[in-house]
């Protein structure tokens, strides 16, 4: 009897250790330092940005999740990109819109009507809420920031670890990091053993036409990503994020590379067309205008083969490696001649993600291939 006694107060305790931890706190260091914790998964989410990363995350079923989200920073920004999405996976379509920071049309109020379990915010989202940070918290949404942009593994690593854990796909989340971190140390260490490169380079958002100079980038996105790869940035210490440089620099810089960051932008008709859908035909035809601007026909880049068109919005991703291999395979193609970034793109997208990765993501321009 007292055996029986005994093994039952055991099994009431292990159910009852269970339960606890099945409804235990989740806690996690966001990339801001900032301790976040939920009382279980999220069932509602409202979704700022990193909408890719989100999914490669928390897995395509975690869009049912989404009970909202910041709409033209992924419909108007990449619209090929979330046709796509939406075609895989419809209710896309039926998601509200909570606005976005980059045009100051992000709404606090919808946000709280939403009634989410988690807000997911990129860190400069984050920062240009200044105050209206509070408001949120004060109405109970707890904030989980990721940073992407910022281009360092570490980041990427911390971004995608945090968010794994809040939405308890952890194993999914440390699967990606890792493969993250070793694309990352496999590129660093074909850069160690090829020696050190004295080529300039030169990005530019091509988004405008060739008639007005879009921003570059100095100490994030591409510029960082750059420098951790050993190019000389000629924008690192003219501009900060980003933004325009003169001409006259470009011209006195004679880089040696250039890589002109197209899109799916929507009414951007003389922009770079790179991305979801887009033709290596038009890809070269807008690339070749930009090198008509004044003084680029004598550039080394231009002379050299050296004009390279690739997708935008492939930078700040968990993705975003095979663009370092691309980067870097022209910095050092001996190092990297058995790699092929376009390959491992479509590679990515078929483990990962919901979606094929159908389009132009990276394209060197030849002169010869418009004959």
């Amino acid at each position: 009897m007292k055996s029986t006694l005994t093994a039952a107060f055991l099994g009431f305790m292990a159910m009852t250790a269970m339960t606890a931890s099945a409804f235990a706190d989740i806690t996690v260091t966001d990339v801001k330092g900032r301790t976040v914790t939920v009382p279980k998964v999220p069932e509602r989410i409202v979704l700022s940005f990193y909408y890719e990363d989100y999914l490669a995350i928390a897995g395509p079923d975690a869009l049912d999740k989404v009970v909202a989200l910041s709409l033209s920073t992924w419909k108007d920004w990449r619209p090929n990109q979330f046709a796509a999405y939406q075609k895989a996976l419809p209710k896309l379509a039926s998601i509200p819109d909570v606005g976005n920071t980059e045009d100051n049309t992000f709404s606090i109020e919808k946000v709280i009507a939403a009634k989410p379990d988690l807000l997911i915010l990129a860190a400069w989202s984050y920062d240009a809420l200044g105050q209206g940070i509070q408001q949120i918290e004060a109405a109970g949404i707890p904030i989980v920031t990721l940073d992407y942009n910022a281009q360092t593994v570490e980041k990427h690593v911390a971004s995608t670890l945090a968010l794994g854990k809040l939405m308890g796909t952890e194993d999914r989340a440390e699967r990606l990091a890792r493969n993250y971190e070793d694309a990352m140390a496999d590129i660093h260490a074909r850069i160690k053993a090829a020696g050190p490169t004295d080529k300039k380079v030169y990005v530019e958002l091509a988004q405008k036409g060739p008639g007005e100079v879009g921003n570059s980038y100095g100490d994030t996105m591409w510029g960082a990503l750059v420098d951790r790869l050993g190019g000389d940035n000629i924008a690192k210490g003219q501009i900060g994020n980003w933004g325009p440089l003169s001409p006259e620099y470009v011209l006195a810089q004679k880089p040696d590379l250039i890589f002109l960051g197209g899109s799916e932008w929507l009414n951007k008709p003389q922009a770079v067309a790179v991305g979801f859908g887009a033709d290596p035909t038009v890809t070269r035809e807008r690339v070749k205008a930009y090198m008509g601007r004044p003084g680029w026909s004598d550039l080394p880049a231009v002379n050299n083969g050296g004009v390279h068109a690739i997708y935008h919005g492939g930078a700040r991703t968990l993705s975003d490696y095979v663009y370092a291999q691309y980067i870097a395979k022209q910095l050092y193609p001996d190092a990297f001649r058995d790699v092929d970034p376009a390959r491992n793109i479509r590679d990515y997208y078929d483990t990962w993600l919901p979606i094929k990765a159908d389009g132009v993501f990276v394209l060197p321009y030849d002169e010869a291939d418009e004959q």
